[in-house]
């Protein structure tokens, strides 16, 4: 039978005796430096969110207003100028070829940093810390520096105006970093996983396929994200090493909406939406294995 005798709160005595943690109020100068610790956290985050969120609004305010229209609120909307640039200035073709460029230089970078990260990773050789040590080096080299070297070396093969000259000059750029990456996300793999595996009767190669590579997948993520985006990016090879409109990439494509006497802001602003989305998709399904895989990867190098 329930009673009916008022509930009363328990004294700060009887929390004690229960073991409860007693909670105390907090004195006016800590309140005080609480609300300005929170003040000076988030008001800078808020600056800096506004400062980076600003020009990709000004980019959609162009994409999707209408020709001649001098609102700031992004309404009404059209879709006229992704029309124009996607029918009427190539777009289509320019975005097959970033794209294609931008995955076979991720399927190329990622087998070789598997095979080279693995090698640097388990076996022990003459010269690798030297070796090591160049593949570091190389990164401070400017891509500008190596331009006429490549240019080149690709018109002795006949690989000029060719999307295969941006795929093999992507790949050897940033592949030392994807090597140095790998061989940090695979050394995070206990090698006793391996020996029980060979015990089992597997050999390397199948121990590497069968239990080393599926615990790599944050660290795979995590270079092929790398290697997607500096080739969707990159300018200064496109620009060099093809000349033929069929083509361009995106980046190229871009730079080719600025006219010598004015531009078409809308086109190029549409044409910016259209370059940022696959970037952004990968973002948005990779952000959970990018940042595991990059912590893992700087665990041991």
């Amino acid at each position: 039978m329930t009673s009916l005798l008022p509930q009363t709160t328990p004294t700060r005595s009887q929390t004690a005796d229960r073991g409860e943690p007693i909670e105390r109020p907090l004195s006016p100068l800590k309140k005080r430096a609480r609300r300005i610790d929170r003040v000076l956290t988030y008001v800078p985050l808020a600056l800096f969110l506004i400062f980076t969120l600003i020009p990709f609004y000004w980019m959609l305010l162009f994409a999707f207003r209408p020709s001649g229209s001098t609102s700031l609120v992004l309404w009404p909307i059209t879709f006229e100028h992704f029309e124009t640039v996607w029918n009427g200035s190539g777009f289509g073709i320019y975005f097959k070829n970033s794209l294609f460029v931008a995955v076979m230089s991720l399927l190329t970078s990622t087998v070789i940093a598997l095979l080279g990260g693995y090698a640097l990773a388990r076996f022990k050789f003459r010269g690798k810390a030297l070796f090591l040590v160049a593949m570091l080096c190389t990164q401070f080299v400017p891509g500008a520096m190596m331009l006429i070297p490549l240019f080149e070396i690709f018109n002795s093969v006949g690989l000029t105006d060719s999307l295969w000259s941006l795929i093999i000059s992507d790949t050897v750029f940033h592949l030392p970093l994807s090597l140095i990456l790998m061989s940090g996300f695979i050394r995070n793999v206990p090698m006793e996983l391996e020996e029980a595996a060979w015990v089992d009767g597997c050999t390397r190669i199948q121990a590497f396929r069968l239990v080393v590579l599926p615990l790599l997948k944050p660290g795979i993520v995590a270079v092929g994200s790398f290697a997607f985006i500096s080739a969707w990016n990159n300018f200064l090879f496109a620009i060099m090493f093809i000349s033929s409109q069929d083509q361009f990439t995106v980046p190229v494509g871009l730079s080719y909406l600025l006219g010598e006497f004015g531009a078409d802001f809308g086109a190029l602003a549409a044409g910016g939406v259209i370059a940022i989305i696959p970037v952004v998709l990968l973002f948005a399904y990779v952000q959970k294995f990018l940042v595991q895989g990059l912590s893992a990867g700087a665990v041991k190098g």
